[in-house]
């Protein structure tokens, strides 16, 4: 599966939450545009109609004449020719002997086949004058039409568009409000979890005083009480601005690695992790508990991915040019066709639960941090790479 650039759908989120803002600023815009061009056609329509008047004057004033002089039909072609409208003056014999504002551009001979072509387009807008004296007069329809057209196709995009941006900024604030409320929620469930944490706290201390079976089994629960202090410390993270420290990924995922190891099944359908990386290292500039997060959100996945049939999870931390690989494997059933173009989208998931673990992961890695995460192409299974740039932009 391919992956859209991790910075372009970071912008894309930025866009969108400032939707309300772009849409009103699009419509005044739009709205200014559509004044402006109100304003031009009602000086078109003043000049028009002084022109036009003119040439019909001309004309009356040449049609009482016993004779017409060849000045007053030279001024009458010119004024004719100032308003803009498109003229064809054909003999009895359908040939053009004479013509004004043609749309071809410089000097056209009559008996130019485009001029044809346009007598006919002239006459499917406007049936033509038959003369006795003379053939046919074609003509077009004044430019005021065209602007009228312009205008009115103008209006249509403004409402188009204010109706489209209206909805978008309404999806937009929905969203706003949506991820406000859950950063909500997540703070005030770390909040509540305070209480019951310290609680759990004393009663280890007081199994750490009795026999051994006491005090092994309180080792085990303070390991998962640190757990649970960890994630309630992630909570409390949400909507804050991300760290940017040393972060050493060989022991993050051996970290990670050794809390899932004595957790997986190991009688039925046993479950085996594996790291594989050299030494502490490769280190990156980033936030230590984000990344965590999102490591264990992809080795999660493939613990859930061999539930009821057992199999090995492989994690790899490898030093590119520039920026250290994280990869996670798994001999699973691997990922359906139906929803590999969805997978990092909140609520997808095959497996049960909320689905939001690989989203989760993709936010911390691709908006937190500048990388990438992608499901990678594999015989067998499913293969998720996140690639983390050493030297991150994106933390703020």
């Amino acid at each position: 599966m391919t992956a859209s650039h991790p910075r372009a759908r970071s912008a894309l989120r930025r866009l969108k939450g400032a939707g309300p803002e772009i849409s009103l600023a699009l419509i005044v815009v739009l709205a200014a545009v559509s004044v402006w061009q109100a304003w031009r056609l009602v000086q078109h329509m003043r000049a028009d109609a002084r022109e036009t008047s003119q040439v019909y004057g001309r004309i009356i004033a040449a049609l009482r004449e016993p004779e017409i002089s060849g000045d007053l039909l030279l001024q009458i072609a010119n004024d004719i020719d100032s308003t803009g409208i498109p003229v064809v003056i054909t003999d009895p014999e359908g040939i053009p002997v004479a013509a004004a504002n043609l749309p071809f551009g410089g000097s056209v001979d009559y008996d130019d086949p485009r001029v044809l072509g346009y007598i006919r387009e002239l006459d499917r807008l406007n049936p033509p004058i038959t003369g006795q004296d003379f053939g046919q007069i074609h003509f077009g329809s004044i430019p005021l039409g065209r602007h009228l057209t312009w205008l009115a196709l103008l209006q249509i995009g403004l409402l188009v568009a204010s109706v489209t941006v209206g909805i978008w900024a309404y999806r937009a604030a929905v969203d706003r409000n949506r991820e406000r409320l859950w950063v909500a929620v997540a703070r005030e469930s770390a909040h509540q979890l305070g209480t019951p944490l310290m609680s759990v706290g004393a009663w280890i201390e007081r199994l750490e005083s009795g026999d051994e079976r006491s005090r092994d089994i309180a080792r085990h629960l303070a390991a998962d009480l640190e757990r649970l202090q960890r994630v309630a410390q992630r909570f409390e993270r949400i909507g804050r601005p991300a760290r940017a420290e040393p972060v050493a990924l060989g022991a993050l995922a051996e970290r990670v690695a050794a809390y899932f190891e004595p957790r997986l099944p190991q009688n039925a359908h046993q479950v085996a992790i594996e790291v594989r990386a050299p030494g502490a290292g490769p280190s990156i500039q980033g936030d230590p508990v984000l990344l965590e997060w999102a490591l264990e959100a992809l080795v999660r996945n493939s613990v859930d991915a061999l539930s009821g049939r057992g199999g090995n999870i492989s994690v790899s931390v490898a030093a590119g040019d520039g920026t250290v690989s994280i990869r996670v494997a798994d001999d699973g059933p691997g990922i359906a066709p139906e929803v590999r173009d969805r997978l990092f989208e909140p609520g997808i998931t095959t497996k049960g639960g909320w689905g939001i673990g690989l989203a989760l992961a993709r936010r911390i890695v691709e908006d937190v941090h500048g990388g990438t995460l992608q499901l990678k192409a594999s015989p067998i299974g499913a293969t998720f790479e996140a690639s983390l740039p050493v030297q991150s932009q994106s933390l703020a």
